[in-house]
């Protein structure tokens, strides 16, 4: 049986702007645990987000950051994307070495959706949104490694009490 203290990391697998943020924000309140979105945080440091040398050195830092939390028994989600297999199997290593177990959320949005929601919250005046074009995103869709049947069962599943 799961215990509500017991750490767990969640990874969020999807092309950008399909949600992720949305999503990671429930488990976060839920649970409780610490949500870690690369964007947020090159946003409020005034960095472009698609500096790919910034981003690379700051998601090792969070990396690196979710496993300090994880070894001191705090729950963490990740929305890093995830896009490749090898990223996905890494991570869930890494934590199975620390012995806390892993969910793997997949987000699946067309690419219509994914341009339409930035350009919303950027209407709107929210925070957080990330401005990819249509090109920008069919590649990640050209590069993006899905789950596939396997991929399920080589994470953990969410406690009883998530499941729905």
């Amino acid at each position: 049986m799961h215990a509500r203290n017991e750490p767990r990391l969640v990874l969020l697998c999807a092309l950008p702007a399909s949600g992720k943020t949305t999503l990671a924000r429930r488990p976060a309140a839920e649970i409780p645990a610490v949500p870690l979105c690369s964007d947020d945080w090159l946003a409020d440091l005034g960095i472009d987000p698609f500096d790919r040398g910034a981003r690379d050195r700051l998601e090792q830092r969070l990396r690196a950051h979710a496993q300090d939390l994880l070894r001191l028994g705090q729950t963490v989600v990740l929305e890093f994307g995830f896009l490749g297999r090898p990223e996905r199997d890494a991570k869930r290593s890494a934590a199975h070495s620390l012995g806390v177990p892993v969910e793997l959320h997949r987000l699946k949005a067309p690419v219509d959706e994914s341009c339409r929601r930035p350009e919303a919250r950027e209407r709107a005046g929210a925070p957080g949104a990330v401005p990819a074009g249509r090109r920008q995103l069919e590649e990640y869709a050209r590069f993006f490694q899905a789950p596939d049947a396997a991929g399920p069962r080589l994470f953990d599943p969410p406690p009883p009490e998530r499941r729905g």
